[in-house]
């Protein structure tokens, strides 16, 4: 993009206006923290990153006078390429110097405020990308995408066939939400045992917000006459997210195990650099930034694609 200069903003120039306003809208909440983890150990860090699980045990026999030796079995590889964003402005040094109103010597700081919507955006991806593959930044895996019916495992002889789906279609209900933590509470893990996760967070775009609120915060059971106690009232936080794209489409998670299993890495930091061209004395700001994102293993969710 061309420089801004004089000619385009008279405007900035001009006294005889009180006041400009510039960016005056109040940005969105930081989704980051409270959704992502980092893992504890990471050893250095280059183009990429890579994971690797390693099954369970089985149940334990009864001693027989020998011991059985049990075996755990390699799961899945999982690969996070770092990508780099980077955005730059150009002033006209005479336009920054006679600007009346700070709006052009503000104007740099706005790459930071760009920065941080598109670092919410691809936060969201994951969620809005349940259904299908998602390569953008993760490869590897068991080949299908992180909300299906047809996860597999790499432990021998395990049947797939009950604890190993993580997707439903109905529209969010108290109804469809009961079913849902029931399907949660039955996954299984990489040999066929039943596992501990314990769906406690509904995450969900704005559309959702009256029903999710309604049937969470209930005291009774919503939309009927009855005084049955409402068993949903107060067991799940809501996240109520600005950035997921379908309206009708919801999510289940174990806060704890999202933490654990979805990762946001940030290999360098945002940094900003400004240098002043000797030339055409055009002031040059930009920012730079490198990081990856995504999920290892399915089991602390659950997604709703709403038909």
């Amino acid at each position: 993009m061309p420089p801004a200069i004089s000619t385009q903003f008279p405007d900035v120039l001009d006294a005889r206006f009180a006041r400009i306003f510039d960016e005056q809208f109040k940005q969105l909440p930081d989704r980051i923290p409270a959704i992502y983890g980092t893992p504890s150990t990471m050893g250095p860090q280059k183009q990429d990153v890579r994971f690797s699980d390693v099954g369970a045990f089985g149940d334990v026999p009864e001693f027989t006078g020998t011991v059985d030796y049990d075996d755990v079995y390699e799961q899945y590889d999982y690969t996070f390429t770092h990508k780099e964003y980077a955005a730059g402005f150009q002033i006209q040094r005479k336009l920054f110097d006679d600007d009346l109103h700070g709006i052009m010597d503000a104007k740099p700081q706005g790459m930071s405020t760009a920065y941080q919507r598109t670092r919410q955006k691809h936060a969201a991806q994951p969620f809005n990308l349940a259904f299908s593959v998602d390569s953008t930044w993760q490869a590897g895996g068991d080949g299908v995408a992180l909300c299906s019916n047809s996860h597999t495992t790499r432990s021998p002889g395990v049947s797939t066939a009950t604890g190993f789906d993580n997707l439903v279609t109905a529209a969010f209900s108290a109804v469809s939400l009961a079913a849902a933590r029931i399907q949660f509470r039955g996954y299984r893990g990489d040999r066929g045992e039943r596992l501990s996760n314990v769906p406690d967070t509904i995450i969900h775009p704005p559309d959702l917000y009256m029903e999710v609120f309604e049937v969470t915060q209930s005291a009774g059971k919503p939309d009927t006459a009855l005084n049955n106690r409402n068993v949903h009232e107060g067991a799940y936080r809501n996240i109520d997210w600005e950035y997921l794209t379908d309206a009708n489409n919801w999510f289940l998670v174990d806060m704890a195990q999202m933490k654990q299993f979805l990762y946001w890495l940030d290999r360098i930091q945002k940094e900003f650099a400004m240098v002043e061209d000797f030339d055409t004395i055009i002031g040059k700001w930009r920012l730079y930034a490198r990081y990856s994102l995504g999920w290892r293993g399915w089991r602390w969710a659950l997604g709703a694609q709403v038909t």
